[in-house]
């Protein structure tokens, strides 16, 4: 009966303040779909991250016949330059941090120039003016950093590229857009946080008659707390199950919709399973902030 009660009081108040828990299930929604959209976007970059770094290669230009770098002084490197570079990468010194090595002739990065660009573009070279690159997979990408230093400056050698450098300013972009998503919904948290306090003191100062009768027949602080504290979670998980469709559907339709065959040189993307993982995260939240922000409102509120 007492549940009852409580229940019959709760959704009787949110009869009262329509507009006002309207308000509340919007900025809850908003706000946590910035939240969702945060994690999501932060997991997708550790995904990519992972991904590109086992694969990331430190590739060692040799000079090819159209070089100008001090150490391409005579053109092409010479066959004895690609083999003494050879030899240094497949030694005992190196064999410790890396695990694969692959070589490219000037036919096989000429051909690579034809897919990528087409034969009309790739023809501003001839095969023989392409370069010859090794290819070095490390065992420790971090460690790239050596092969750099064991091979810039040497005869024969035009530059020495770390794949992974060009990848770390994309990761940073999409870090500080993580940011930014998180500052809107921390915003966004606290503004729902402010309007859920607001319809809990307004909603107790439309019922103070029945609260002091409450009071005079015997009825505890927590009998009478109750019932306004449900209103804001009720309005906070309604906003919460929102934020969570919203979440799923964009990885659904964003994510494996369009994203997936758009942008094919990404090809680890977050799925459902993630989505999964956050919509509980997502109504937690929601639930947790209401029940701390309407009890605070009302103890408040009835102390005054």
């Amino acid at each position: 009966m007492r549940i009852g009660l409580i229940l019959a009081e709760a959704l009787g108040g949110l009869r009262r303040n329509i507009s006002m828990v309207i308000s509340v299930v919007l900025v809850t929604f908003v706000s946590l779909t910035f939240v969702g959209a945060a994690i999501l976007m932060q997991g997708q970059i550790g995904t990519m991250r992972g991904y590109w770094t086992e694969r990331a290669q430190v590739a060692v230009y040799m000079c090819s016949d159209i070089s100008e770098k001090d150490t391409c002084v005579d053109g092409g490197a010479s066959e004895d330059q690609v083999n003494a570079v050879r030899a240094q990468l497949e030694g005992e010194a190196l064999a410790p941090l890396i695990s694969e090595v692959t070589f490219d002739s000037k036919e096989d990065t000429y051909a690579k120039l034809v897919d990528q660009l087409g034969e009309d573009q790739a023809s501003v070279i001839t095969p023989d003016q392409a370069f010859e690159v090794f290819f070095v997979t490390m065992k420790d990408p971090g460690q790239s950093q050596v092969i750099a230093e064991a091979f810039n400056g040497v005869a024969g050698v035009e530059q020495v590229q770390d794949q992974l450098q060009y990848l770390e300013p994309l990761f940073s972009a999409l870090t500080v857009a993580t940011y930014i998503a998180v500052g809107i919904a921390v915003l966004m948290l606290i503004a729902a946080i402010l309007l859920i306090g607001t319809t809990i003191r307004l909603s107790a100062y439309a019922r103070r008659k029945e609260i002091g009768i409450m009071r005079l027949v015997g009825a505890s602080n927590r009998f009478i707390q109750t019932p306004f504290v449900l209103e804001g979670v009720f309005a906070a998980f309604l906003g919460s199950v929102l934020a969570s469709a919203a979440v799923v559907a964009g990885v659904h339709f964003g994510v494996n919709g369009y994203l997936r065959g758009r942008v094919p040189f990404i090809t680890t993307w977050i799925g459902m399973q993630d989505a999964a993982v956050v919509v509980p995260v997502l109504i937690g939240i929601g639930v947790l902030l209401a029940a701390l922000s309407a009890g605070f409102a009302i103890r408040r509120w009835l102390r005054t």
